[in-house]
């Protein structure tokens, strides 16, 4: 049912979404449905609470504190977004389409949890970072965002590029391989010279 649900959301989007189809294609009765949820909605907001706890316990909770290291902790958080990607890849397209869903119905919901959880893994993410290695005259926290722009911008494209077809097509170590290009550049613009 959740994933007949999510399909249902992610091509349609929350106001045209039919619960109709989400019920004829997950083979229950419409008040059963009803009996687990109030309303579309209920259904709706609670499908983005799994997805969201699926990512904070296999992407949040899996970041290294003691890796102290800025480009290491980014890369770490990338690579497990992506690993996130391929074993739920039908999540993706629903939390995608759930971020930019504009209906009225559900903005004010999905903007409360999102601050909330993007607080949340910010802090995560950026608890007890080394920022000594920095160069003289480099802004860390203006550097941390330049590193956050590539790792979200590398992560985003390949996530992107996985809707046409799987990642387990992929070649896993090339894309960390690419990703430590763009690391390994950046590190030689902020880090000192060791």
């Amino acid at each position: 049912m959740l994933n007949a649900a999510m399909k249902e959301f992610a091509q349609k989007g929350y106001k045209n979404a039919s619960t109709d189809i989400i019920v004829k294609e997950a083979a229950i009765s419409k008040g059963a449905l009803f009996h687990y949820f109030k309303n579309k909605k209920g259904l709706f907001l609670f499908l983005y609470d799994y997805a969201m706890d699926i990512i904070k316990n296999e992407i949040v909770m899996k970041l290294n504190k003691l890796e102290m290291d800025v480009f290491e902790r980014r890369k770490k958080s990338a690579l497990l977004k992506l690993e996130v990607l391929r074993k739920h890849p039908e999540m993706y397209d629903f939390i995608l389409a759930a971020y930019m869903d504009g209906s009225d119905e559900v903005k004010s919901d999905l903007e409360d949890r999102n601050k909330v959880l993007i607080a949340y893994g910010q802090s995560i993410l950026n608890e007890g970072l080394d920022t000594s290695k920095f160069k003289d005259g480099i802004d860390p926290q203006k550097a941390i965002e330049i590193i956050n722009w590539t790792t979200e911008g590398f992560t985003k494209k390949h996530m992107e590029m996985a809707k046409s077809y799987s990642l387990y097509e992929q070649n896993f170590e090339q894309l960390i391989k690419e990703l430590d290009i763009y690391l390994d550049t950046l590190k030689k613009c902020f880090y000192k010279n060791d």
